[in-house]
């Protein structure tokens, strides 16, 4: 399938199902379909991600991955006063990238439109790639501060993998790219050797963990995700918001996905998401598995994060140490991208 008709067929769902969500105010495209032409192919392990826009306080729940006529759909609510000012959404490194193309897919107000035009002239302005790059560097700090000695190692290792991993949307928001979610250690290399930085590349993967692991090694781990990643999807009630990313739905996506990469030869860019897939799978069978089932899959997530160099809640201070005393270059490299960028204007 093509883009274009991926998103046909996502145009298609908002038309007959979307557009009937309590408070309906829009809907729009996110994610990697506005960052490719319309005659790209559209990976099976991939999907299409639609937010829609309500009207009403509570959009907590989430329709999450489902399959629509034989396309994964990823539908994500949002409140309308988060995209009602064209400054709020360009200081805003998640939204902003989403509306520099044109992306509505349905607008009863014309204010979604009207708010994309504006967006898409002032995006490549110094002062909003700025501050997205400083709203980046933000949630890194929040990240770190995440760290919880009462946590059990799988949260206390997720906590320094997504710490790392922010980190990298400080480079991605600096030169125009889209801040990925599964692929943001493919697209941070590919960013860094466009701007001749590349030397940067292996102390990001090392505050992951992964900077020695070998293509044999992560495929190991993969095949133990598989099966815990089975399991967490066969919790129906889990209480998490992102629940649906362990589904049988989107097996494809970190599964066959994690493979595809890990068959190119990008094993260590796999790993980060697949880690941090793990500690969400063992979330899940906390609060509503067996236990059983947590002790089983337990043992695995140890194994993978002893690979990465977390044994203990001294080796998670350290790592939360390493990505802090990187920062400083993380910021002087992303600003040098932001001066040397083509695109980038006052």
């Amino acid at each position: 399938m093509i883009i274009r008709d991926a998103k046909e067929l996502a145009r298609q769902w908002v038309a007959e199902e979307g557009s009937r969500t309590p408070g309906f105010h829009g809907a729009f495209f996110t994610g990697s379909t506005n960052w490719l032409p319309d005659e790209a192919a559209l990976p099976p392990s991939s999907d299409v991600d639609v937010t829609v826009v309500r009207n009403d306080a509570d959009v907590t729940d989430k329709p999450g991955k489902f399959s629509y006529r034989g396309l994964i759909l990823e539908v994500t609510h949002l409140r309308a006063e988060q995209v009602r000012s064209a400054q709020d959404v360009l200081g805003h490194f998640h939204l902003a990238g989403n509306f520099r193309t044109p992306n509505i897919i349905l607008d009863p107000t014309g204010e979604l439109t009207a708010l994309q035009a504006a967006v898409s002239r002032d995006f490549a302005r110094r002062r909003w790639v700025r501050a997205r790059t400083g709203h980046a560097r933000s949630l890194v700090s929040e990240r770190l501060r995440d760290l919880d000695e009462s946590q059990p190692l799988r949260g206390q290792g997720l906590s320094c993998l997504m710490s790392a991993g922010v980190s990298t949307y400080v480079l991605l928001v600096a030169g125009l790219c889209n801040p990925t979610v599964r692929k943001r250690y493919l697209a941070t290399r590919e960013l860094l050797a466009e701007f001749g930085h590349l030397d940067l590349y292996p102390a990001l993967l090392a505050t992951v963990g992964c900077a020695d692991l070998s293509a044999e090694r992560v495929t190991h781990h993969l095949d133990q995700l598989a099966q815990v990643f089975d399991a967490a999807g066969e919790v129906r009630d889990s209480p998490f918001y992102w629940a649906s990313d362990l589904s049988a739905t989107a097996r494809p996506i970190i599964i066959d996905g994690s493979r595809e990469m890990i068959d190119r030869g990008d094993h260590r860019e796999a790993l980060f998401w697949m880690a941090v897939t793990y500690g969400k799978c063992l979330m899940v069978l906390d609060q509503g598995g067996s236990v059983a089932a947590l002790e089983r899959f337990e043992q695995g997530n140890t194994e993978l994060l002893a690979d990465l160099g977390l044994r203990s809640y001294a080796d998670c201070r350290r790592r939360i140490a390493e990505i802090e005393g990187l920062l400083p270059h993380i910021e002087k490299v992303a600003e040098q991208i932001i001066a040397a960028h083509p695109e980038i204007k006052e």
